[in-house]
């Protein structure tokens, strides 16, 4: 942990950094992935890939349902995302501003994926509360990395 507004976790998985890439872009997909389990579905978009810019919906549950809307913020085809979140209404706008990013990179026998949440740029309104969910966040990554080996991992190179 670099500091408390910037948590990273990483490890190989056995599947091409392309293919990885593809399913971290595509949010009609981010539930397959989820390891915090509160991902439930994407709205808007055509369900494909995303690019810097792009912004899509996704509706979520803990405890309660919400939505959160994101922003591409950094892309590199096949090496680098992060999306920005925030809520949905104009209030939402305001109080969010966390960030999700994945770095990607080619290692012998897979890619080794790093996962960061960023609460650098969350508003002062809800950092200090979102703050106190930073060891449950790094586990939860620790999850999602898991599941992305269990979906694409190459079982033949283990």
């Amino acid at each position: 942990m670099a500091n408390q507004d910037v948590v990273s976790v990483e490890r190989v998985v056995h599947a091409p950094a392309a293919e990885i890439f593809t399913l971290l872009a595509t949010p009609s997909r981010h539930r397959e992935f989820d390891g915090s389990g509160t991902v439930r579905n994407a709205r808007g978009g055509d369900g494909g890939p995303v690019g810097l810019g792009d912004r899509f919906g996704m509706s979520m549950k803990m405890g309660v349902p919400y939505s959160m809307e994101s922003e591409v913020v950094e892309f590199e085809q096949d090496r680098l995302i992060a999306w920005r979140t925030t809520g949905p209404t104009r209030i939402g706008r305001v109080v969010g501003g966390r960030v999700w990013r994945y770095e990607l990179e080619p290692v012998d026998g897979g890619t080794l994926v790093r996962e960061t949440w960023d609460i650098t740029g969350e508003s002062a309104f809800t950092k200090p509360g979102v703050r106190r969910l930073a060891s449950k966040t790094l586990k939860d990554m620790s999850a999602t990395l898991d599941r992305l080996e269990d979906l694409l991992g190459d079982a033949s190179e283990d």
